[in-house]
């Protein structure tokens, strides 16, 4: 009875509230709106292992061809990347959360946004009296506030559209004019509410917008998402909503992407400025060594499949898995086997993972693995070529190779319960037929 009742609560509780999450226009619009970011993110990751290539050789070869300075020089590539990921990660969501709504221009919508975002960013003043932007403000550090902005902001446009706070032109008047007069009105508002509440601030002790942010909300959840606890945390949902056929890493990520890109983008400043590395858990912690071969890690699993498995039709899963594996793609796999809605693939699904959390934090963390240089490896390359490119190290590939090992050791009787089934299964089938074909015979 207690049974059913469980499984009552998960079928009519627990899945349509993930999937509501799933479906939300908001998670929806940090996803995709975060994905307008990554190509910034790979480029300018591709500049930085240019210039911190982990061979001494090719370092002294590109100091005596260029000159001393050309790490300098190559780095501006990177700044004109990661450097600029907090402002089109703004308008990247407010565009994708506005284009969820009827009758809302987006691309008015997120120009306001990154306007009022601008706004929020306190001026430097150099010697010469010149004022600027900081650059730095546009890029991780200000990611958390871009999120804010890029959704609340948004939303109370929208509102204001819906309210009919706007200009109408005539309908003989371009398009383009039309939304830019329908603007008018709700991004006057937006930009004076955020310039007087930016002036009331500044009679606090906060002094600034961004400090708020992340006194009150930025310090407290990356104390939390950038833990091994907070890992765990994101790494169970992951695995739980993937057995309901639910996409959990977009689902997860989408929470805490802000939070580990923002990690993301401090291990590669200090890098850059040759300190210590700060922080073990990043987007490429759990990319690189949580995700290596996809959620799960079942790439170990389709290598079994295809390598060592006797039945037929898990061979022919393996066969069909084990490419796109080594890729870190496993859907073939997650509905093949399938391992979605399979109570006993359920517990290597889940404990794999958390495992493999674990190795790679306590790994990074006493120093017998690099820490992750901030650098954005490609999600589809491979399994240990990315391990060392992450972290500029052999030990980052070694690191995968462990992991590797470990979950399938994990993954292991598990096949070996699963191969025995379908071996039985399909041996009774070959049976049935035989007898069958016998009968008529």
């Amino acid at each position: 009875m207690s049974e059913k009742k469980e499984n009552g609560f998960v079928q009519n509780t627990l899945i349509p509230l993930a999937g509501k999450m799933a479906a939300s226009r908001h998670l929806v619009a940090l996803r995709d709106g975060f994905a307008l970011v990554m190509p910034l993110i790979i480029i300018g990751s591709v500049f930085m292992i240019v210039s911190q290539f982990p061979i001494p050789a090719y370092i002294n070869w590109m100091s005596s061809v260029f000159g001393p300075n050309w790490a300098t020089v190559v780095g501006w590539a990177t700044n004109a990347t990661f450097n600029i990921i907090g402002m089109v990660a703004c308008i990247g969501i407010s565009y994708q959360l506005a284009k969820s709504y009827d009758g809302v221009d987006a691309l008015s919508a997120s120009i306001i946004s990154l306007g009022a975002f601008l706004l929020t960013i306190p001026l430097t003043t150099d010697k010469a009296g010149n004022t600027f932007v900081p650059l730095t403000m546009l890029g991780s550090m200000g990611l958390f506030e871009a999120l804010l902005v890029g959704l609340f902001i948004t939303d109370f446009y929208v509102w204001m559209i819906h309210k009919n706070w706007q200009f109408h032109m005539p309908d003989t008047v371009p398009p383009a004019v039309g939304n830019a007069f329908s603007a008018l009105i709700p991004g006057f508002a937006i930009i004076a509410l955020v310039w007087l509440l930016r002036i009331g601030i500044g009679f606090t002790f906060f002094k600034t917008i961004p400090n708020i942010i992340t006194v009150i909300l930025a310090k407290p959840l990356t104390a939390v998402g950038g833990t091994i606890w907070g890992a765990l945390v994101a790494e169970f949902f992951v695995s739980f909503l993937w057995l309901f056929g639910i996409h959990g890493a977009n689902v997860v990520g989408g929470i805490m992407a802000p939070i580990w890109l923002g990690q993301m983008g401090q291990n590669a400043a200090a890098v850059k400025a040759n300190k210590p590395i700060p922080n073990v858990v990043s987007q490429q912690f759990v990319d690189n060594f949580v995700h290596a071969g996809g959620s799960g890690e079942t790439i170990s699993l389709a290598l079994m499949m295809l390598f060592f498995a006797k039945s037929a039709n898990l061979k022919a899963i393996g066969r069909l898995a084990g490419a796109p594996a080594i890729f870190n793609i496993n859907e073939p796999i997650m509905f093949g086997l399938p391992i979605v809605l399979n109570p006993v693939m359920a517990i290597p699904f889940i404990v794999v993972p958390l495992v493999t959390v674990i190795i790679t934090y306590v790994s990074m963390k006493t120093g017998i693995v690099a820490r992750t240089m901030g650098i954005a490896v490609p999600w589809t390359t491979p399994p240990i070529i990315s391990g060392w490119l992450a972290t500029g190290h052999i030990s980052g590939a070694v690191l995968q190779l462990v992991n590797f090992v470990v979950g399938g050791a994990i993954w292991y009787p598990f096949f070996k319960i699963a191969d025995r089934q379908a071996l039985k299964q399909e041996k009774e089938i070959a049976d049935k037929e035989a007898a069958e074909a016998a009968a008529k015979n």
